[in-house]
């Protein structure tokens, strides 16, 4: 039988799900058996001319994780897909935009002046931005476009099938790895590893009538292990979020952070779980639940950590 032939790219993103693959352990070796790796440029040097020269679909199955962030991270997804048979979202970056999307809480502008000029470590003074094309006596140097927003892959490509987490559980990259060789695909456009619940259902804490009357940081008490953590007035987004990942990190006594993006039915996740975060104020007074949900620390960073790019909002309006 021969082997299949597996890409992996990292875009816009840290590089966490690179590292997740690893988290396969043994069964790496067995990734080995079925796959020949054709393009992994974090691991080995490859180069973009190796993929270029390949044939259409020659690529049995790619791991695509990052958002979109650059000219350059586009023209790498287009090529994926063109020579790809199936193209995985891999992870929440590449899913819903991640945390790069962040960024489209700013105006492109905003992001180089911070990154160029007013950054303590940045000495600066011809206050210099980087350019996308510059000659030298050598020839010609470039870089690519940075674009005014992060993107997720769905937006610049046709997408297979969606793998979330911040990064994906080993278990997960797994079960795509074993569905890809049983030749038993799921509908294409699929989301892999989640259930049709939240994570609030996967959660073992005790759970009770929610009523709080401020908001914390998680840094700021010592929760109850046993308690449910949004019921002690930590913001945890678990009611808004996809079940899938075992409530990992309540389990671990930290707050769910939604990188399992929305549950089944939800269209914006901030929004969602703005609502629930109201309803459970310990207050009839709509200015009191106003102002103790205003209170609320980095609202964007915490209700649209993951899925910015992908909300409702996607970006600043400029």
């Amino acid at each position: 039988m021969s082997k299949g032939k597996l890409a992996l790219y990292w875009a816009a993103s840290c590089g966490g799900c690179e590292i997740a693959v690893l988290e396969l352990r043994e069964k790496i070796l067995k990734v080995a058996e079925a796959f020949d790796i054709v393009f992994w440029p974090v691991a080995v040097d490859f180069k973009y001319k190796d993929v270029e020269a390949m044939a259409d679909k020659e690529i049995d199955l790619c791991l695509f994780n990052g958002g979109i962030r650059t000219s350059e991270n586009e023209h790498i997804a287009k090529l994926l897909r063109k020579k790809s048979k199936v193209l995985v979202s891999f992870g929440a970056c590449a899913t819903w935009g991640g945390i790069p999307g962040l960024a489209n809480g700013f105006k492109r502008e905003t992001i180089l002046e911070r990154a160029y000029f007013e950054t303590p470590s940045t000495d600066n003074p011809q206050k210099t931005l980087p350019q996308t094309s510059y000659k030298v006596p050598e020839g010609e140097l470039t870089l690519p476009r940075f674009y005014d927003r992060v993107m997720p892959l769905k937006s610049v490509v046709d997408v297979d099938y969606f793998i979330p987490g911040c990064p994906p559980i080993a278990d997960r990259i797994w079960d795509v790895i074993v569905t890809l060789l049983s030749g038993n695909l799921p509908p294409k456009g699929a989301t892999v590893g989640t259930l049709p619940k939240t994570c609030c259902d996967e959660c073992l804490k005790t759970k009770e009538e929610k009523k709080v009357k401020k908001f914390v940081r998680p840094w700021e008490i010592i929760p109850d292990p046993k308690k449910c953590l949004l019921e002690q007035g930590i913001v945890c987004m678990g009611p808004a979020t996809q079940a899938g990942c075992g409530a990992q990190c309540t389990s671990a006594n930290m707050p769910c952070r939604g990188c399992y993006g929305p549950a089944e039915g939800v269209e914006d996740m901030g929004l969602k779980m703005l609502g629930a975060l109201g309803a459970i104020v310990d207050s009839t007074d709509p200015d009191e639940i106003q102002k103790v949900v205003s209170e609320i620390e980095d609202p964007m960073g915490t209700l649209y950590r993951f899925t910015l790019a992908d909300s409702l909002l996607r970006r600043a309006r400029t």
